[in-house]
């Protein structure tokens, strides 16, 4: 049986983006191992997974992530739902949708076609983008 482990994005602002997403997910800092020079947060979720955040190096060959993207039809949210993107479920969907627009953070909602669901989608500081959906009614 596989779970997850971590996800790890690079940033060029690696204390920005852990910010985000401890003040908007409620990830905690957790210690991470010193590599010298390249500076990582590492971060966990309780109960779910945890996340690396490693300082961007621009001398390395990787492909670009979205944060590079100058087109503004790149970072219009309501491209999301078809896109690269990380999803959260939240048990209070209409209370983390009143969080988001109080941070002033740009979103698109929609919900699943059976109307079960309800989606909200955005991108983080990076231009990473991101999903939290309602859970199921059981």
């Amino acid at each position: 049986m596989a779970t997850l482990g971590h996800i790890a994005r690079e940033s060029s602002d690696v204390t920005r983006l852990a910010q985000f997403y401890k003040e908007v997910f409620g990830f905690e800092e957790i210690e991470s191992p010193d590599f010298g020079d390249l500076k990582v947060i590492w971060l966990n979720l309780p109960g779910a997974f945890a996340m690396h955040i490693i300082q961007r190096n621009t001398s390395t060959n990787l492909p670009e992530g979205p944060f590079s993207a100058t087109s503004a039809a790149v970072r219009d949210p309501s491209h999301l739902p078809m896109g690269h993107h990380i999803c959260f479920s939240v048990s209070n969907f209409d209370s983390f949708l009143r969080s988001l627009k109080e941070k002033g953070i740009e979103t698109f909602q929609k919900s699943l076609p059976d109307g079960k669901v309800k989606q909200v989608f955005f991108f983080d500081p990076d231009g990473n983008g991101l999903e939290v959906a309602s859970r199921p009614e059981s």
